[in-house]
Protein backbone atom coordinates (compact mmCIF):
# COMPACT_ATOMS: atom_id res chain seq x y z
CA UNK A 1 0.00 0.00 0.00
CA UNK A 2 2.93 2.51 0.99
CA UNK A 3 4.28 1.58 -2.56
CA UNK A 4 1.43 2.53 -4.29
CA UNK A 5 0.74 5.72 -2.69
CA UNK A 6 4.67 6.84 -3.09
CA UNK A 7 4.06 6.11 -6.81
CA UNK A 8 1.08 7.72 -7.16
CA UNK A 9 2.32 11.20 -5.47
CA UNK A 10 5.31 11.23 -7.60
CA UNK A 11 2.77 10.53 -10.76
CA UNK A 12 1.23 13.57 -9.38
CA UNK A 13 4.34 15.39 -8.65
CA UNK A 14 5.97 14.96 -12.32
CA UNK A 15 1.89 15.97 -14.03
CA UNK A 16 1.74 19.11 -11.57
CA UNK A 17 5.54 19.96 -13.18
CA UNK A 18 5.20 18.98 -16.39
CA UNK A 19 1.83 18.46 -17.53
CA UNK A 20 2.95 18.95 -21.47
CA UNK A 21 5.03 15.91 -20.94
CA UNK A 22 1.86 13.42 -20.33
CA UNK A 23 -0.33 12.82 -23.22
CA UNK A 24 -1.62 10.27 -25.16
CA UNK A 25 0.49 8.16 -27.45
CA UNK A 26 -0.37 9.31 -30.38
CA UNK A 27 1.87 7.01 -32.09
CA UNK A 28 0.24 4.00 -30.69
CA UNK A 29 -3.27 5.90 -31.56
CA UNK A 30 -1.89 5.73 -35.15
CA UNK A 31 -0.90 2.19 -34.97
CA UNK A 32 -4.40 0.80 -33.50
CA UNK A 33 -6.19 2.96 -36.33
CA UNK A 34 -4.00 1.50 -39.14
CA UNK A 35 -5.10 -1.85 -38.43
CA UNK A 36 -8.68 -1.30 -37.26
CA UNK A 37 -9.41 1.25 -40.37
CA UNK A 38 -7.84 -1.58 -42.80
CA UNK A 39 -10.05 -4.82 -41.33
CA UNK A 40 -13.23 -2.96 -40.49
CA UNK A 41 -16.34 -4.47 -41.68
CA UNK A 42 -18.89 -2.97 -39.69
CA UNK A 43 -19.39 0.45 -39.30
CA UNK A 44 -17.13 3.13 -40.65
CA UNK A 45 -14.39 5.34 -39.91
CA UNK A 46 -14.81 8.66 -38.29
CA UNK A 47 -12.06 11.20 -37.29
CA UNK A 48 -13.27 13.46 -35.07
CA UNK A 49 -11.21 16.91 -34.58
CA UNK A 50 -10.29 17.45 -31.24
CA UNK A 51 -7.62 19.94 -30.07
CA UNK A 52 -5.55 20.00 -33.73
CA UNK A 53 -5.59 16.41 -33.45
CA UNK A 54 -7.83 13.29 -35.92
CA UNK A 55 -8.38 10.97 -33.19
CA UNK A 56 -10.67 7.75 -34.46
CA UNK A 57 -14.26 6.55 -33.87
CA UNK A 58 -16.15 3.96 -35.21
CA UNK A 59 -20.43 4.50 -36.48
CA UNK A 60 -22.16 2.00 -37.06
CA UNK A 61 -26.07 3.29 -38.21
CA UNK A 62 -28.87 1.56 -36.47
CA UNK A 63 -30.16 -1.12 -38.79
CA UNK A 64 -33.99 0.13 -37.57
CA UNK A 65 -35.34 3.84 -38.74
CA UNK A 66 -36.50 5.60 -37.08
CA UNK A 67 -33.37 5.06 -34.71
CA UNK A 68 -33.65 5.17 -31.31
CA UNK A 69 -30.83 6.97 -30.27
CA UNK A 70 -27.11 6.82 -30.33
CA UNK A 71 -24.37 5.27 -27.93
CA UNK A 72 -21.38 6.54 -27.26
CA UNK A 73 -18.87 3.55 -26.77
CA UNK A 74 -15.44 3.84 -24.26
CA UNK A 75 -13.38 1.16 -24.18
CA UNK A 76 -10.75 0.52 -21.13
CA UNK A 77 -7.02 0.43 -20.22
CA UNK A 78 -5.29 0.60 -23.12
CA UNK A 79 -6.76 -0.56 -26.00
CA UNK A 80 -8.84 0.55 -28.93
CA UNK A 81 -12.42 0.94 -30.10
CA UNK A 82 -12.93 -2.26 -31.75
CA UNK A 83 -11.83 -4.39 -29.36
CA UNK A 84 -13.09 -7.72 -29.39
CA UNK A 85 -13.74 -7.60 -25.86
CA UNK A 86 -16.94 -6.06 -25.28
CA UNK A 87 -16.29 -3.35 -27.08
CA UNK A 88 -16.82 -4.42 -30.30
CA UNK A 89 -19.72 -7.14 -29.81
CA UNK A 90 -21.90 -3.80 -28.25
CA UNK A 91 -20.94 -1.81 -31.27
CA UNK A 92 -22.11 -3.73 -33.87
CA UNK A 93 -25.30 -5.49 -32.13
CA UNK A 94 -26.83 -2.41 -30.50
CA UNK A 95 -27.97 -1.12 -33.96
CA UNK A 96 -29.66 -4.27 -33.81
CA UNK A 97 -31.94 -3.10 -31.63
CA UNK A 98 -32.43 0.69 -33.25
CA UNK A 99 -29.21 2.35 -31.14
CA UNK A 100 -26.49 3.80 -33.87
CA UNK A 101 -22.82 2.99 -31.71
CA UNK A 102 -19.77 5.40 -31.95
CA UNK A 103 -16.84 3.89 -30.56
CA UNK A 104 -14.03 6.30 -29.63
CA UNK A 105 -10.07 6.16 -29.58
CA UNK A 106 -9.93 7.39 -25.97
CA UNK A 107 -6.08 8.09 -24.23
CA UNK A 108 -3.69 5.58 -23.79
CA UNK A 109 -0.26 4.47 -22.80
CA UNK A 110 2.13 1.67 -23.55
CA UNK A 111 0.88 -1.72 -23.14
CA UNK A 112 2.01 -1.87 -19.43
CA UNK A 113 0.79 0.96 -17.65
CA UNK A 114 -1.32 1.26 -14.51
CA UNK A 115 -4.13 2.68 -14.11
CA UNK A 116 -3.26 5.17 -11.85
CA UNK A 117 -0.24 6.50 -14.44
CA UNK A 118 -3.17 7.28 -16.41
CA UNK A 119 -4.14 10.64 -14.30
CA UNK A 120 -2.31 13.28 -16.58
CA UNK A 121 -4.26 12.43 -19.58
CA UNK A 122 -7.48 12.97 -18.37
CA UNK A 123 -7.31 16.50 -19.05
CA UNK A 124 -7.61 15.00 -22.51
CA UNK A 125 -10.89 13.16 -21.62
CA UNK A 126 -14.04 15.27 -21.59
CA UNK A 127 -12.97 17.35 -25.16
CA UNK A 128 -13.12 13.72 -26.66
CA UNK A 129 -16.52 12.98 -25.66
CA UNK A 130 -17.25 16.29 -26.30
CA UNK A 131 -16.50 15.66 -29.86
CA UNK A 132 -18.34 12.62 -30.49
CA UNK A 133 -21.25 14.04 -28.54
CA UNK A 134 -21.26 16.92 -31.26
CA UNK A 135 -20.57 14.36 -34.38
CA UNK A 136 -23.44 12.45 -33.07
CA UNK A 137 -25.90 15.74 -33.11
CA UNK A 138 -24.93 16.60 -36.30
CA UNK A 139 -25.74 13.03 -37.56
CA UNK A 140 -29.32 14.30 -36.04
CA UNK A 141 -29.77 12.37 -32.47
CA UNK A 142 -30.53 14.12 -29.40
CA UNK A 143 -30.69 10.92 -27.65
CA UNK A 144 -27.62 9.50 -26.34
CA UNK A 145 -26.03 7.18 -24.16
CA UNK A 146 -22.61 6.48 -23.00
CA UNK A 147 -21.06 3.05 -22.18
CA UNK A 148 -17.88 2.88 -20.67
CA UNK A 149 -15.98 -0.22 -20.06
CA UNK A 150 -13.71 -0.38 -17.24
CA UNK A 151 -10.94 2.64 -17.13
CA UNK A 152 -13.81 4.22 -20.21
CA UNK A 153 -16.04 4.06 -17.20
CA UNK A 154 -13.40 6.18 -15.34
CA UNK A 155 -13.13 8.72 -18.09
CA UNK A 156 -16.88 9.05 -18.70
CA UNK A 157 -17.85 9.73 -14.93
CA UNK A 158 -14.98 12.45 -15.11
CA UNK A 159 -16.95 13.74 -18.18
CA UNK A 160 -20.61 13.85 -16.89
CA UNK A 161 -19.14 15.15 -13.41
CA UNK A 162 -18.52 18.32 -15.19
CA UNK A 163 -21.17 19.95 -17.46
CA UNK A 164 -22.11 17.42 -19.89
CA UNK A 165 -24.14 18.16 -22.57
CA UNK A 166 -27.13 17.92 -21.74
CA UNK A 167 -28.14 15.34 -24.90
CA UNK A 168 -26.41 12.80 -23.13
CA UNK A 169 -29.11 10.98 -20.91
CA UNK A 170 -27.99 7.88 -19.42
CA UNK A 171 -24.70 5.87 -18.31
CA UNK A 172 -23.72 2.27 -19.17
CA UNK A 173 -21.06 1.29 -16.34
CA UNK A 174 -19.66 -2.13 -17.26
CA UNK A 175 -16.81 -3.46 -14.86
CA UNK A 176 -16.25 -0.32 -13.52
CA UNK A 177 -14.25 0.09 -9.92
CA UNK A 178 -13.74 2.98 -7.88
CA UNK A 179 -10.76 4.62 -10.15
CA UNK A 180 -7.99 6.37 -7.88
CA UNK A 181 -9.34 8.57 -5.47
CA UNK A 182 -5.66 10.08 -4.74
CA UNK A 183 -6.55 12.19 -8.27
CA UNK A 184 -10.07 13.93 -8.38
CA UNK A 185 -10.24 13.36 -11.91
CA UNK A 186 -10.20 9.67 -11.39
CA UNK A 187 -12.52 9.43 -8.30
CA UNK A 188 -15.51 7.32 -9.53
CA UNK A 189 -17.34 7.35 -6.32
CA UNK A 190 -17.33 10.85 -5.88
CA UNK A 191 -17.82 11.64 -9.09
CA UNK A 192 -21.06 9.43 -9.09
CA UNK A 193 -22.27 11.28 -6.37
CA UNK A 194 -21.96 14.37 -9.20
CA UNK A 195 -24.34 12.35 -12.16
CA UNK A 196 -27.75 13.10 -12.29
CA UNK A 197 -29.17 10.52 -15.45
CA UNK A 198 -30.01 7.34 -15.02
CA UNK A 199 -27.18 4.92 -14.43
CA UNK A 200 -26.43 1.08 -14.30
CA UNK A 201 -24.11 -1.14 -13.02
CA UNK A 202 -22.97 -4.39 -14.84
CA UNK A 203 -20.81 -6.83 -13.67
CA UNK A 204 -19.94 -10.47 -13.24
CA UNK A 205 -19.74 -12.58 -10.64
CA UNK A 206 -16.45 -13.66 -12.04
CA UNK A 207 -14.64 -10.20 -11.72
CA UNK A 208 -12.35 -8.98 -9.18
CA UNK A 209 -13.04 -7.93 -5.45
CA UNK A 210 -12.28 -4.90 -6.54
CA UNK A 211 -15.03 -4.30 -8.12
CA UNK A 212 -17.60 -6.05 -6.69
CA UNK A 213 -16.96 -3.53 -3.67
CA UNK A 214 -16.98 -0.56 -6.48
CA UNK A 215 -20.46 -1.49 -6.90
CA UNK A 216 -21.53 -2.22 -3.66
CA UNK A 217 -20.42 1.58 -2.81
CA UNK A 218 -22.35 2.84 -5.84
CA UNK A 219 -25.49 1.15 -4.55
CA UNK A 220 -25.12 2.49 -0.78
CA UNK A 221 -24.72 6.12 -2.52
CA UNK A 222 -27.53 5.60 -4.32
CA UNK A 223 -29.52 4.78 -1.60
CA UNK A 224 -28.00 7.48 0.96
CA UNK A 225 -28.97 10.19 -1.89
CA UNK A 226 -32.49 8.76 -3.39
CA UNK A 227 -30.71 7.92 -7.08
CA UNK A 228 -33.94 6.19 -7.96
CA UNK A 229 -32.68 5.75 -11.65
CA UNK A 230 -29.67 3.85 -10.76
CA UNK A 231 -29.80 -0.11 -10.99
CA UNK A 232 -27.34 -3.05 -10.94
CA UNK A 233 -27.53 -6.20 -12.99
CA UNK A 234 -25.00 -9.20 -12.34
CA UNK A 235 -24.06 -11.47 -15.06
CA UNK A 236 -23.39 -14.86 -14.04
CA UNK A 237 -19.84 -16.73 -14.82
CA UNK A 238 -18.47 -13.24 -16.31
CA UNK A 239 -15.48 -12.08 -15.80
CA UNK A 240 -13.67 -8.38 -16.06
CA UNK A 241 -13.56 -8.48 -20.16
CA UNK A 242 -17.01 -10.80 -20.13
CA UNK A 243 -15.22 -13.70 -22.43
CA UNK A 244 -17.66 -16.10 -23.63
CA UNK A 245 -20.71 -14.08 -22.73
CA UNK A 246 -21.58 -11.28 -25.14
CA UNK A 247 -24.87 -13.10 -25.40
CA UNK A 248 -25.63 -11.98 -22.23
CA UNK A 249 -23.89 -8.39 -22.20
CA UNK A 250 -25.76 -7.02 -25.48
CA UNK A 251 -28.96 -8.70 -24.26
CA UNK A 252 -28.87 -6.93 -20.39
CA UNK A 253 -27.74 -3.16 -22.15
CA UNK A 254 -30.62 -3.82 -24.77
CA UNK A 255 -33.01 -4.65 -22.37
CA UNK A 256 -31.94 -1.76 -19.94
CA UNK A 257 -32.17 0.57 -22.92
CA UNK A 258 -35.86 -0.41 -23.64
CA UNK A 259 -36.76 -0.30 -20.34
CA UNK A 260 -34.95 3.22 -19.64
CA UNK A 261 -34.98 5.47 -22.57
CA UNK A 262 -38.35 7.27 -23.82
CA UNK A 263 -39.47 5.61 -27.18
Amino acid sequence: MIKNNYKSLIILFFYLITPVLHASDLAKEKRWADQIVDALITGDAEWLSVNDNKVLAIYTPSEIEPARGAVIILHGIGVHPDWPDVIHPLRTRLPESGWATLSVQMPILRNEAEGNEYAPLFDEVPARIQAAVDFLKKEGFNTIVISGHSLGVTMSMYYLAGQPDPTVKAMISTASGPGWPEFPSMDSLSNFKKITIPFVDIYGTEDSERIHNAVQARGNIARETGKKDYSQYKIKGANHFFAGKDDELVDTVSKWLDKNMPK
